[in-house]
């Protein structure tokens, strides 16, 4: 009876470890390349572009074509949490979704953003 409750913890350990192994790629998935974007200014109004993102560890670089303006901006990853100053007072925080779009926020949270792969 040891040797099957040893075998049930190995396999239950076994199993555990090849799902954290599993899940680590998946965390740190690239996001690097091209999106839609859609968003929300802080004055409600609503706006179109593009956004090229690229990324070199943990620094990542944004570069926004919206309304015929561009805006440029770097910052860093922490696993789905990207932080990117793009020369504003308050940076635009994303949450990396389980889809690969990204959602932001932006002007201290009264603008929204979606990045849409």
């Amino acid at each position: 009876m040891t040797v099957v409750k040893w075998g049930r913890r190995a396999l239950m350990g076994g199993m555990a470890a090849a799902m954290l192994t599993l899940a680590a790629p998946l965390a740190a998935q690239s996001i690097a390349g091209g999106y839609r974007v859609e968003g929300r200014n802080p004055d409600g109004s609503a706006y179109r572009g593009t956004v090229a993102i690229g990324e070199q560890g943990a620094m990542v670089h944004l570069s926004w074509r919206v309304g015929g303006q561009s805006y440029d901006g770097t910052g860093t990853r922490n696993g789905d949490i990207i932080w990117i100053d793009w020369g504003a007072e308050y940076p635009v925080v994303y949450v990396r979704m389980p889809n690969g779009e990204l959602h932001g926020t932006w002007a201290n949270g009264r603008a929204l953003e979606r990045l849409i792969p």
